[in-house]
């Protein structure tokens, strides 16, 4: 349904590597299917050290959910990770397809419900898996991941340092 949703009632941009398409702090405006590229979102510890926690590629969505429909500050950042194609589409008007269309309301229901269940399976990963298991499982999710991703970040993702990886790439 998102993607849909993006491509018909969004607008296709371009970004450069670098470029933050949400940032911390501030509300975002937009919901992004991804065309072409990645990003990466990113959180600041209290040391002002900066960790991934979400890897997106082709296919995937960049977006701030669901504080963008609340209007509520984003607590993470998204960074394009490599120039990269999106079609975004306005919170402003997806609040306004919920009014229009009861399907799309029970939609993002079912989006909350996911993002849940990511959040939590990844959360139980991170104390359930060790550092190998996650990396194992995170490379058959997404076998090009070095290619796309540059190894600290990856590292980060996983929640351990570049030299473990490093070590686990053997």
């Amino acid at each position: 349904m998102w993607k849909e949703l993006c491509m018909k009632h969004g607008v296709l941009r371009s970004f450069r590597k670098g470029d933050e398409f949400i940032r911390i702090g501030e509300i975002a405006k937009y919901i992004g299917f991804i065309t072409k590229g990645s990003l990466k979102y990113i959180v600041y510890t209290t040391e002002d050290k900066e960790k991934v926690i979400g890897l997106e590629t082709v296919g995937g969505f960049a977006a701030s959910f669901p504080y963008c429909l609340k209007e509520i500050p984003s607590e993470w950042s998204v960074i394009v990770n490599n120039d990269s194609e999106l079609y975004c589409i306005s919170a402003e008007k997806i609040k306004d397809l919920i009014r229009e269309n009861s399907h799309i309301k029970q939609c993002i229901n079912e989006t909350l419900e996911a993002v849940f269940y990511d959040i939590y399976n990844r959360h139980i990963e991170l104390y359930a898996l060790s550092p190998k298991e996650r990396y194992e499982k995170l490379l058959n999710r997404c076998p090009q991941l070095f290619e796309i991703f540059q190894l600290k970040d990856i590292a980060s993702y996983l929640n351990i340092t570049p030299q473990h990886l490093r070590r686990l790439k053997k």
